[in-house]
């Protein structure tokens, strides 16, 4: 998915705090709110955005959070995101409900399906579209970024993985581990640093101790349902954050219907990064170099082949936004603790 906002904003991260505490004995957890934004057009569709933003950037390398839907297509016209760029980073699609069509200039193309990965490397550059397909009637789901390490964002090359999980199924519940590992239950992904990602489903009542690694911090986005993480309430399109440390997690669903989350996790990511628009890199200048080569069409993105969009006279291909007149610096984030607004 595309950042698709007309000024994207240069986040300098600071510390936050959640409301109540833990429970005894429980995990520390900082709640991360969201945001609004329309990815663009008439009839946007809106997005609940909760990674990056000012409280904190990352959570191990994952580095944007895009949450969506239940959303009627009919109303909002879906997603239609022609060509654009990234660079430094992988793209994970994860639906709930509706399909969507999958483009790159990789040559890979792909339909996105609920409980089904799709993952994509950009290497140096890339570029990809984004469409739901014309029986999409509801469309509802997540579209998450991680950073690739300096050591790969370069020489990955443009890739794309497809992964179906097993469910995985557990008292009061259910998961799909569609990265790293957990319950039992690997993917078969390989990442580029270590990483976890799974949906997880609790019934009425029921509650989840999660047996989890300490080197990781994690983050529990919630889609539906009254869940507490470690006894703090984590309302739906909120993040809840729990610092490395940590040896287990307990989610609870204390409300009448299914709760449906997705949880994430890795080891904190210490290498400094520049991240605008669609791009990530580790310098101003490296920046200033990607949206010029993407304006002037260069090699580094390539082509998509393939894209038909919704509007048959919209653009085929996103323009970047302006630069700010400011120089951008690379992100700061807190340490890898939650921040409650309680002495330590």
């Amino acid at each position: 998915m595309s950042n698709v906002e007309s000024r994207p904003e240069e986040i300098e991260c600071e510390a936050g705090g959640a409301p109540g505490g833990p429970e005894p004995g429980g995990a520390a957890v900082e709640i991360l709110t969201s945001r609004e934004v329309p990815l663009g057009g008439p009839r946007a569709m809106t997005v609940r955005r909760t990674l990056p933003q000012r409280q904190r950037s990352l959570i191990g390398a994952w580095c944007f959070v895009d949450h969506y839907g239940p959303d009627d297509v009919t109303a909002s016209g879906g997603m239609d995101i022609p060509s654009h760029p990234h660079t430094g980073l992988q793209t994970v699609s994860w639906l709930f409900e509706g399909e969507v069509t999958h483009h790159d200039s990789g040559d890979n193309h792909a339909v996105v399906r609920p409980g089904e990965l799709n993952l994509m490397t950009s290497g140096a550059g890339i570029c990809h579209t984004e469409v739901s397909t014309q029986d999409t009637t509801t469309l509802h789901g997540v579209q998450l970024w991680t950073v690739l390490p300096e050591r790969d964002r370069e020489s990955s090359g443009r890739g794309f993985d497809h992964y179906v999980p097993e469910p995985v199924a557990f008292e009061g519940g259910s998961a799909l581990v569609f990265l790293g590992s957990l319950l039992g239950s690997s993917s078969s992904i390989t990442t580029f640093s270590p990483l976890l990602g799974a949906e997880l489903r609790l019934d009425p009542g029921a509650a989840l101790r999660l047996d989890v690694d300490p080197e990781f911090e994690h983050g529990l986005l919630v889609d539906a349902g009254d869940v507490t993480l470690g006894g703090v309430t984590v309302e739906p399109a909120q993040l809840g954050y729990t610092g490395v440390g940590e040896t287990s997690l307990t989610i609870r669903n204390t409300g009448s219907t299914q709760a449906r989350m997705i949880l994430i996790g890795g080891t904190p990511f210490d290498e400094e990064i520049v991240m605008w628009w669609n791009f990530i890199g580790r310098t101003h200048d490296e920046i200033v170099r990607y949206r010029q080569e993407w304006e002037a069409g260069a090699d580094r993105f390539g082509r998509v082949h393939g894209y038909i969009g919704h509007d048959p006279d919209g653009l085929t291909r996103l323009p970047a936004p302006t630069l700010p007149g400011t120089v951008l610096t690379p992100r700061a984030n807190p340490a890898a603790r939650a921040q409650t607004g309680r002495p330590s």
